[in-house]
């Protein structure tokens, strides 16, 4: 008998929700044979302020959450994307890469996932210390979430570039907006729901879709956003956000990577660019 398909939906994540655009505008995802993969969700500014209420909310009790239940999110997270990643290998080849990439990609972005897993009850060891000081006090030096981190992922390796920069700044306590790619967006949605039923709170993760050029000096000018993250390579864009961000004194990271499979996008120092260092002091004789 024959039945016509399901189609999926791509709808933006916000707040643990798979709402649509306030603006229900969308525009088309096209393969390189110029055929319709699908329609995606057009987000708005609105879109974007409403995300940010939600992951101000949710930051600090995410925070609060101890090193180990996130170390094992992050380690479900990677569990879960595991399950499928035949839709994920699927989604990228639709997009354009070829099988092998495709494959390559899904594979690194879950093993990324467990080596952030790993760090989480070891970086505040890593970055940490013991300040020597000349009087009759202990000095501390330990590492504090920024806060809101606002990301515009990457273009290319749509799917290993996100999870590449999402799961540093979870980790380390931080609630985060991600701009997803403009061109790949599907993975960035299906881990979306990768992340739904991951026990990652509604809220922690917050994903996006639509174009750079309406969003990005809204996330970059923000006055709630803490960090932003820039991964491209475009100058001007690069100049623009950083004036926005001096307003009120963001954290700009910017990476300029081409290869995200690369060893160097594995280290503990993605973690702490999104950490603020807070010294206390405390008398010896207490």
């Amino acid at each position: 008998m024959s039945r016509l398909a399901i189609q999926k939906t791509y709808k933006l994540y916000i707040g643990g929700k798979f709402p649509r655009s306030e603006s229900g505008r969308f525009y088309a995802i096209n393969n390189s044979k110029g055929n319709l993969i699908a329609n995606m969700c057009l987000a708005s500014r609105k879109d974007f302020r409403n995300a940010v209420v939600i992951a101000r909310n949710a930051q600090s009790s995410w925070a609060n959450s101890s090193a180990l239940n996130k170390g094992q999110i992050l380690y479900r997270i990677a569990e879960m994307l595991e399950g499928r990643k035949e839709q994920f290998i699927a989604e990228l080849i639709a997009q354009g890469e070829t099988a092998e990439n495709a494959k390559t990609e899904v594979l690194l972005a879950i093993d990324r996932l467990v080596y952030f897993a790993g760090w989480s009850d070891k970086y505040q060891q890593f970055f940490s210390c013991i300040n020597p000081v000349s009087s009759a006090h202990f000095n501390f030096s330990v590492l504090e979430p920024v806060g809101v981190v606002a990301v515009i992922a990457p273009e290319k390796q749509s799917l290993l570039g996100l999870i590449s920069v999402i799961a540093p700044a979870i980790v380390g306590g931080n609630t985060v907006i991600v701009l997803a790619s403009e061109s790949k967006p599907l993975s960035a949605i299906s881990f979306a729901e990768v992340l739904n039923s991951s026990d990652v709170p509604g809220g922690v993760v917050n994903i996006l879709t639509g174009k750079k050029e309406e969003l990005v000096n809204q996330f970059a000018s923000h006055m709630d956003i803490n960090s932003i993250i820039y991964c491209g390579t475009d100058e001007q864009l690069i100049l623009s956000i950083s004036e926005l961000a001096s307003n009120n004194v963001k954290r700009t990271t910017f990476y300029k990577k081409n290869d995200w499979a690369s060893d160097s996008c594995e280290s503990p120092y993605f973690i702490e660019k999104t950490q603020e260092v807070k010294t206390t002091w405390h008398p010896t004789e207490i």
